[in-house]
């Protein structure tokens, strides 16, 4: 991989997923699908947030399968490492190294603040650990290496990539420009899925509701069942309207996955049933994830080229972002090698 991708005049941006194991229709839509789109207007460098995984405890033969099938899956939605580099991240040591030094120039009521810690930390009584607290100065590392400009971000990663811009701004201002301060990458349009069983809510695969939520690698028979299931109104007329939660979110979903507008779906459907409808989504839903699906069995498949893919991308990862820590390191004052 030649270094051309980040060293024209186009904007940076970095973003990461971690590999949880599942990823939804709603994460998909709502912020992989952008990725790919992505990558023909800026340099993207995305990674796989493995270090970030284990501020919860990973049984480790079940993480290492997580790893390799969250990077096979993204393969097959769409990234193309001859034009972002994507890599695993803890096989790039300078995310750790750096987020150490940048532990030390966050504060510790800021990072009390983040709303993340205090979910987290309910959810997780029995193992609030200290890097679930300095998570948020990981994350600051991932995106100060690789100076990117801007960073994709949902509702619940602001108050993260805020923090990212005050550790950068704060060190700056110790030390004279080292970092750039990155801003929030807002997608013109961003499908927000909601739970198939309470729509009121985002899908989520942390829902104990198997049927709230759809998985990409979910089978077809599995999808149908799903939409079938899919909680509407009795008002039985397919349009957008208050109080229609469940079929809003219904034909937001067919909006996504076809490209027609909400009034053309309405007007498809004009005269029919909540039944029929749901089963022409879950029809949608099936053949848009059909070949990403084929895709990755055949990623999966192939252990050698995915390791060839991680690898090329980490050590490209390594080269850029090793310029920034060294630059770092010599403006605090540590001995060069």
């Amino acid at each position: 991989m030649s270094e051309a991708p980040v060293t024209e005049k186009k904007k940076v941006i970095f973003s990461a997923i971690q590999p949880s194991g599942t990823i939804t229709l709603g994460n998909y839509l709502g912020a992989l699908q952008n990725w790919v789109k992505l990558q023909d207007e800026y340099n993207c460098i995305f990674a796989v947030a493995d270090l970030h995984a284990i501020t919860v405890r990973q049984e480790p033969q079940h993480f290492r399968r997580n790893i390799l099938e969250a990077y096979a899956l993204l393969l097959a939605c769409g990234i193309d490492t001859e034009k972002s580099p994507f890599f695993i991240q803890s096989h790039v040591h300078t995310h750790a190294e750096l987020a150490w030094i940048l532990n030390c120039y966050t504060q510790f009521g800021e990072l009390s603040r983040m709303t993340q810690f205090k979910d987290k930390s309910q959810k997780h009584a029995d193992n609030v650990n200290a890097g679930l607290f300095t998570y948020p100065s990981l994350m600051a590392a991932d995106i100060l290496l690789y100076q990117a400009d801007l960073v994709p971000v949902g509702v619940d990663q602001k108050q993260h990539l805020e923090l990212a811009r005050n550790i950068a701004e704060r060190f700056n201002g110790i030390y004279g420009n080292t970092f750039r301060v990155p801003d929030p990458y807002i997608a013109q349009v961003g499908a927000k899925i909601m739970s198939l069983q309470d729509p009121t809510r985002k899908m989520s695969k942390s829902d104990e509701n198997v049927n709230a939520w759809v998985a990409v690698l979910d089978k077809p028979d599995i999808i149908m069942k799903k939409f079938k299931r899919a909680v509407t109104d009795s008002e039985a007329k397919i349009c957008v309207g208050e109080g229609k939660d469940g079929i809003n979110n219904l034909i937001g979903i067919m909006s996504a996955v076809t490209g027609k507008t909400s009034d053309e779906i309405t007007a498809d459907f004009e005269g029919k049933g909540y039944g029929d409808f749901k089963v022409a989504v879950a029809e949608a839903v099936i053949e848009k994830l059909r070949p990403i699906q084929e895709r990755f069995d055949e990623y999966i498949a192939n252990k050698d080229y995915l390791t060839e893919q991680y690898r090329k991308s980490a050590e490209f990862a390594l080269r850029i972002s090793q310029r920034t820590l060294d630059k770092a390191m010599k403006k605090i004052g540590y001995l060069a090698k």
